[in-house]
């Protein structure tokens, strides 16, 4: 075979198996039931020359989404972090208390909220993608009603979260710190309905800049007001609370303000009552994005809630946190290509072009596989230093310390997963990989992770064990699911989508 020809099988977009020739499904005159001209698809790529030189063109259009994206979730992850810093200067009870309503409380509701709100990067991307630009204030402004009675949905969970977290077995002290954390952070929850449409309604546009910029004044807003309110007023977990809600109002607020503004053309053209059309249609798309997005998240809650019923229960879940923060941080960079993957799948599948949408595939997968070896490395070589950063026990210190080598392992896959879970989104597989997913993590993952905890008595080791092993499934599943998938058929399977959209809404304003 030529140089070429591995390349070129690996970015053909043929419907048929290998060896077999095959007209392509979209033309630019229609034929074979497209509707839109390819002709700035990939062209024919004879060598590795070609496809570096579409390699890097490709680089260059995920990289200018992705960092602008990944700095957006750095800042908004830097919210949640500042407060657990400063948590855990007051206290292992404290640290502890945060991580749990963080984790359990607040972690399930905004898995749900997050991955519902997911289910706008297909519907906006491909809108876009294919000019029907005024469908995309409709579509955000159907999420904001769905996730605005999600969020009044789990209101008692932080009303009663002491209850609750009493009833899972948590330690009381904590369980007591954990259920008044929770009340206060009730503002937090419905700002969170409020803003991740907005943030996926503007990333569909590539308007990725006005993100980082109004993430970047919220974690400075944030910061100070921990400062103000935790150290310098003394307010404790009360004070690091009115901060968090505080900053995602604001984010909120500052999003709302620039859709509004005029910036975004004929995407915005005000309320409309035709958000309120087809809801149920909306909300079953959005709770498969919501079981694709969620399972990780859940997974991570289903582990902390176990590490809190190991010995030394403060100490294990303290560690457990940090290291989950430091998986959070890594996969703040996998976030940033995640949704430059989905924004640039899901906008070329909406023009019809299946070669760039597996190109952006495949580059963001070798992105992906890159970063999460860097930061791994960069993560080992300070193993003795980091854990210091977020709490003073030196207990804590040494658990961490131990657990880095499997955190690496689990920062590389949980990395390149995340960034093909932007190409499933991009092309509306989300129901497909939601049932792989729950097979991955609550199938294989939480059973062998408590298995090796307890039977094996390997303690925290064992429970991270179990989500390398899910995170391990997952990725290979994912990348097979992408490696046979038909390019040229999912640009036909979008068009029909949004074909079926357009005439939904038609529908009703003629009625």
């Amino acid at each position: 075979m030529e140089d070429g020809g591995v390349v070129q099988l690996l970015l053909s977009a043929t419907h048929g198996g290998v060896g077999e020739q095959k007209s392509p499904l979209l033309t630019s005159n229609g034929e074979g039931g497209g509707s839109w001209s390819s002709d700035d698809d990939i062209g024919p790529i004879n060598g590795v020359v070609d496809f570096g030189r579409e390699f890097l063109i490709e680089s260059k259009r995920i990289w200018c989404l992705a960092a602008p994206a990944m700095f957006s979730y750095f800042c908004q992850f830097g919210l949640i972090t500042i407060t657990q810093i400063f948590a855990g200067h007051l206290g292992t009870v404290q640290l502890a208390a945060i991580s749990v309503e963080n984790s359990i409380i607040s972690g399930f509701p905004f898995a749900l909220i997050y991955g519902m709100a997911s289910a706008l990067e297909t519907y906006c991307g491909q809108a876009y993608g294919a000019k029907q630009y005024e469908m995309l204030g409709i579509y955000m402004q159907r999420t904001w009603l769905i996730l605005n009675a999600v969020a009044l949905a789990f209101l008692p969970l932080f009303l009663f979260a002491t209850p609750v977290l009493r009833l899972l077995g948590q330690a009381p002290a904590v369980s007591r710190e954990a259920g008044r954390f929770a009340m206060w952070m009730i503002p937090e929850h419905f700002a969170y309905a409020m803003t991740y449409p907005s943030t996926k309604f503007l990333q569909a546009q590539s308007k990725v800049v006005v993100l980082a910029l109004i993430a970047a004044a919220a974690l400075c807003l944030h910061a100070s007001l921990t400062w103000l309110l935790v150290s310098t007023l003394g307010w404790g977990l009360v004070g690091a609370a009115v901060a968090l809600d505080a900053s995602w109002w604001f984010i909120a607020v500052a999003q709302f303000a620039s859709v509004v503004a005029g910036s975004c053309g004929e995407a915005w053209s005000g309320l409309s009552w035709r958000a309120f059309h087809d809801l149920w249609k909306f909300v079953k798309m959005s709770l498969a994005s919501a079981m694709m997005m969620s399972m990780e998240t859940w997974y991570v809650f289903a582990l902390t809630l176990f590490a809190g019923y190991l010995e030394d229960a403060e100490i294990s879940i303290d560690a457990f946190s940090i290291c989950i923060n430091v998986l959070g941080w890594s996969g703040m960079v996998a976030t940033g290509l995640n949704i430059a993957t989905s924004v640039r799948v899901s906008n070329e599948l909406g023009r019809g072009q299946p070669g760039r949408s597996r190109l952006a595939a495949v580059v963001s997968g070798v992105s992906s596989l890159l970063t999460g070896l860097l930061f791994t490395i960069i993560l080992v070589a300070s193993r003795k230093q980091y854990p210091a950063i977020f709490s003073s026990n030196e207990q804590v210190q040494k658990v961490v310390e131990e657990l880095t080598p499997l955190l690496g392992i689990s920062i590389v896959f949980s990395n390149v997963q995340c960034t093909l879970q932007g190409v499933a989104i991009g092309a509306g597989w989300q129901v497909r990989v939601a049932y792989l997913s729950v097979g991955c993590y609550f199938l294989l993952g939480v059973p062998f992770g408590t298995l090796m905890a307890y039977k094996f008595e390997m303690g925290l080791k064992g429970l991270w064990c179990g989500m390398v092993i899910g995170l391990c499934m997952q990725t290979g599943q994912l990348l097979w699911i992408i490696c046979i998938a038909n390019w040229n058929k999912e640009c036909l399977k979008a068009r029909e989508r949004l074909k079926q959209w357009s005439e939904e809404i038609s529908g009703k304003e003629t009625s």
